[in-house]
């Protein structure tokens, strides 16, 4: 197998000279540094008005031409800006590129969302049901099958315990998801919805003022059980204000204890596998992510749910 190329400063300057007709041409060309100081730097900032995206491989390079349509059909949907591609192509044999424009804002890793920002992350729940499931499955968006939350319990379990060994989780607080409960919150039959399948922090825009500006990276959508966004949003934000801005949006109990569940079981999970060697993501922020996920609701106790609730 071909090692592929490392992109460089210098990589991201020749490409964007020859996109940009405002750029100059001769001098250092334009400002363009990572996004991140580590990792495979696959994401340069560029000026201050756009964002250069390189895949490592031939398989991001296909999602990466997939998500362009994808924005375009959820854009008019969702609420909340979508990033615009201005240029698309190859930067190296068979690996795609995208500049696009950079949305005004900070991660929400960087500022928390406010009440009204809450509403915002609503109208994106609503905008995603409504997106119409035949155009992104001849997008070539995949199916996902619903997770089994019994099974996610019990791994979580196993996570829980080693957690407690380093002492960092308490694994009596996954008492309250009983077997019985996680049958309650098994997934349920129906059609498939649009999942952006990664509304981390680091995915959404937000203002000074907590208003959620955007949504980034759309690579990772499915169609599938919306209630993992919710599981995302959880993350994201916290529990409490996923699980308001899920009810503003006409999800019912179930689908937000649902969410919530899945979000507890995979927080406890992907923290006791990095402290195992597993995976590159900074512990700092999968125990920030861990503590969101755990933040009490008023709706805590899975209790006989019917109809749809």
């Amino acid at each position: 197998m071909t090692q592929a190329p490392t992109p460089t400063a210098d990589t991201v300057r020749r490409l964007v000279r020859s996109l940009l007709t405002d750029a100059p041409t001769p001098g250092p060309g334009p400002d363009v540094r990572p996004v991140a100081e580590d990792g495979e730097h696959s994401t340069w900032w560029v000026g201050t008005r756009h964002v250069m995206r390189l895949a490592p491989d031939r398989e991001a390079s296909a999602r990466r031409r997939r998500e362009l349509r994808v924005r375009d059909l959820v854009r008019p949907h969702v609420g909340v800006a979508v990033p615009v591609s201005v240029a698309h192509g190859d930067w190296a044999a068979g690996l795609g590129y995208t500049l696009d424009t950079r949305l005004v804002g900070v991660t929400g890793e960087e500022q928390d969302v406010s009440a009204i920002g809450e509403a915002d992350l609503a109208a994106l729940l609503t905008g995603l049901r409504e997106v119409p499931v035949r155009q992104a499955e001849a997008l070539g968006v995949p199916r996902a099958a619903q997770r089994s939350m019994e099974a996610l319990r019990t791994s979580a379990e196993r996570a829980a315990q080693q957690l407690a060994a380093a002492d960092e989780f308490d694994p009596g607080r996954l008492a309250q998801l009983t077997a019985a409960a996680a049958v309650q919150l098994a997934g349920q039959p129906g059609g498939a919805f649009l999942v952006h399948h990664g509304l981390t922090g680091e995915h959404l825009v937000v203002s000074a003022d907590g208003r959620v500006r955007g949504v980034l990276d759309w690579t990772d959508a499915v169609l599938g059980d919306p209630t993992e966004d919710i599981a995302g949003l959880a993350v994201a934000v916290g529990a409490p204000a996923a699980v308001r801005a899920a009810t503003l949006a006409g999800y019912g109990a179930r689908p937000c204890l649902r969410g919530l569940w899945l979000s507890r079981c995979d927080t406890v999970i992907r923290l006791a596998d990095r402290l195992q060697g597993h995976g590159d993501s900074p512990i700092t922020l999968l125990r920030t992510q861990l503590r969101r996920a755990w933040e009490a609701i008023l709706l805590e106790r899975v209790t006989e749910l019917t109809g749809d609730d």
